[in-house]
């Protein structure tokens, strides 16, 4: 027998109200997954921005760079063993004020290795080629350790692509420079067969300040975790330390015309602090700044103080204005 048609409607009317606030209620899971890794990603707070990986070539070498940020160009030149993702704890907040530059250096990250050994003339023409592809005619520079050895060199050869000077934990080179701890000479001696993660673990805390490794070991282990995440080749490793090595401008720094900035930290256990007075005497009105406490990767151990002092200087009116420079490709 065959249902009244009104009995149908109200059959079909249900079961259609039924489809739709299903429909309904699966909005929200599905928001959900798509929030969670679909078209729109969210980071956590804290967490590094990625941005793009562009490519410049010096000869044969090609070197892997991000830019990110608006502004007065910014590049930040890291030291031996460590790629951009040393900067992670400051980068981007100095990309609220400059269009900020990292580097893998040649022998690290997805930069190519070409066979040693390297020079600190070499790597400041890498940083060279990255202005040139960037499309940037001049910028200021924060070179750190091995890293402020290559912006001095990009400084005295070329100094017209350099606006100003920034140089953390680094030396004057050569017969100039204080030696370091002969326990830091004997641990860099075994850094690249640093394998196991607490051997690589007491290497870390080697380069940061005394209060941060007793009262802050989350720094400790994100260091660690992201040197385990990034491992570089002994043969590379060796190939940029001896750049370091070999380092010796004579005493030319007397030449720097650019307004220069000197960060130290007094707790430094891979440079011996000392090399920062020597460095200050040998540039024309170089500025001398100690963090007190910190050790060599002081901008680990003081981020905030470190982006905080750093774009005070680089700001500073006192100082000349950087030179014109052509844009420089959009962060994206």
């Amino acid at each position: 027998m065959a249902r009244p048609r009104g009995s149908r409607w109200t059959t079909r009317l249900r079961h259609r109200a039924g489809e739709t606030g299903s429909a309904v209620r699966a909005i929200p899971r599905r928001l959900g997954r798509w929030l969670q890794g679909g078209l729109l990603r969210v980071r956590k707070p804290g967490a590094p921005r990625v941005v793009p990986t562009h490519f410049a070539g010096n000869g044969s070498v090609a070197l892997a760079y991000d830019v990110r940020g608006h502004g007065a160009p910014l590049v930040l030149i890291q030291g031996l063993g460590v790629g951009r993702w040393g900067w992670a704890p400051v980068a981007d907040h100095l990309a609220r004020r400059f269009q900020v530059i990292t580097i893998d250096n040649r022998g690290i990250g997805a930069s190519d290795a070409p066979p040693g050994p390297y020079s600190t003339r070499a790597m400041a023409d890498d940083v060279l080629a990255v202005l040139d592809d960037a499309g940037v005619g001049s910028a200021s520079l924060v070179g750190t350790s091995l890293g402020g050895m290559v912006a001095q060199e990009l400084a005295l050869a070329h100094p017209d692509r350099v606006d100003k000077l920034v140089l953390v934990a680094t030396i004057p080179g050569g017969r100039l420079t204080a030696p370091m701890p002969l326990e830091t000479a004997r641990m860099l001696t075994w850094a690249p067969l640093m394998a196991s993660e607490t051997r690589l673990q007491g290497f870390v805390e080697h380069t940061l300040g005394p209060e941060t490794v007793r009262r802050r070991t989350e720094v400790v282990e994100r260091l660690t975790a992201q040197k385990l995440a990034h491992p570089q080749s002994e043969r590379a490793w060796r190939a940029q330390a001896t750049a370091g090595v070999l380092f010796d401008p004579l005493g030319r720094q007397r030449r720097i015309t650019q307004p220069t900035l000197i960060l130290q930290g007094t707790a430094d256990q891979v440079v011996n602090p000392d090399n920062a007075k020597l460095l200050a005497n040998l540039i024309p009105d170089a500025r001398l700044q100690y963090f007190d406490g910190a050790g060599h990767l002081l901008y680990w151990d003081e981020p905030q103080r470190f982006v905080r002092v750093v774009t005070g200087f680089l700001t500073d009116r006192a100082t000349p204005a950087p030179a014109p420079h052509r844009a420089v490709r959009n962060a994206g």
